[in-house]
């Protein structure tokens, strides 16, 4: 029940229309000659379509990446009677919006259980080979009718293949869109590190919001810590447009003019390549590869000296 509501809300989401529908079925040129050449088949379909169910999943169960989809015998034996009533639906006729949000609505089912794009389309493709061999076998002596009712049969498989394709990337999107937020909402801890000190490390994806009330959090940190230096952690951070960029170069010269240098580490190579491409000058700002680099570089422009224990033992000997 829960997932039936969540394929519906997933439905409903695409916002799928009667005109969208129509402009598809123009695009394919699937006209009333194949609805009336499908529905002349559906005897036939009636006939056919059972053994080619089981031929079809005898075909997907001797591959391992598809069969561990189908464990359960009492799973299997359901999809294989759904999967039935939905090849029979393709020689009934009546091609509306309602049968379009059932194809999306089976679509999104199969994306839930994660079952690879490919053999979802291998599906169709097995179908309409078998189906072929058998319209011909029933139409010996009217080549032009199997042939005729094979092509609209392949118009409409088709208009079902872009149907779900489209919950395939409607789901995908929806996923990314779903991380972005998660990332967006991460916090960005500024953390004093010792005394005149701050270190920022970032992780996920950085947009225009979440840097601006980066600079923000961080501009108060170094009022409220008097800070002489801050190092920002970008190692975590997989890409940055140009705005971000820009609005990072602003940050460290808003940081200066606060009296604090700010040390920009863990800088990836995409990164990099990016901010050149995009024409940022970094040449006010002190870059270094990674996180130790910039904790030494950083005591250094406070003037800490850091000595092994070792020596400091050898030299009170």
């Amino acid at each position: 029940m829960e997932q039936q509501k969540e394929v519906a809300a997933d439905v409903a989401s695409m916002n799928f229309t009667e005109q969208e529908l129509l402009q598809r079925k123009d695009f394919l040129e699937f006209r009333n000659d194949d609805i009336a050449n499908l529905t002349g088949i559906n005897d036939l379909a009636k006939q056919y379509a059972g053994s080619v169910i089981e031929d079809f999943y005898g075909h997907l169960l001797s591959f391992e990446d598809t069969r561990m989809f189908f464990k359960d015998p009492e799973i299997l034996q359901r999809v294989k009677k759904a999967q039935q009533e939905y090849f029979l639906r393709l020689t009934q006729g009546n091609y509306d919006l309602a049968y379009a949000q059932n194809r999306l609505a089976i679509g999104a089912i199969h994306e839930r259980v994660n079952l690879p794009v490919k053999a979802y389309l291998g599906m169709y493709n097995y179908y309409l080979r078998a189906v072929a061999s058998r319209l011909m076998e029933a139409f010996p002596k009217e080549p032009q009718r199997a042939w005729s009712a094979f092509l609209s049969l392949t118009k409409l498989t088709f208009l079902d293949m872009g149907l779900a394709i489209d919950t395939y990337i409607s789901s995908r999107e929806r996923t990314i869109h779903e991380q972005q937020e998660a990332f967006q909402e991460l916090p960005t801890p500024v953390l004093p590190f010792r005394e005149g000190m701050l270190l920022v490390p970032i992780i996920g994806l950085i947009d225009s919001v979440r840097a601006r009330l980066l600079t923000e959090q961080l501009l108060n940190a170094v009022r409220d810590n008097r800070a002489k230096v801050i190092i920002i952690d970008i190692t975590g951070v997989q890409a940055v447009d140009s705005k971000v960029a820009n609005h990072m170069i602003q940050t460290v010269e808003a940081a200066r003019l606060m009296g604090a240098t700010a040390i920009l580490a863990g800088v990836s190579p995409q990164i990099a390549q990016t901010m050149v491409t995009l024409g940022i000058d970094l040449g006010r700002v002190i870059t270094v590869g990674d996180l130790q680099s910039a904790i030494e570089r950083a005591e250094g422009l406070l003037g800490y000296t850091v000595t092994r224990g070792r020596e400091k033992a050898d030299s009170a000997s």
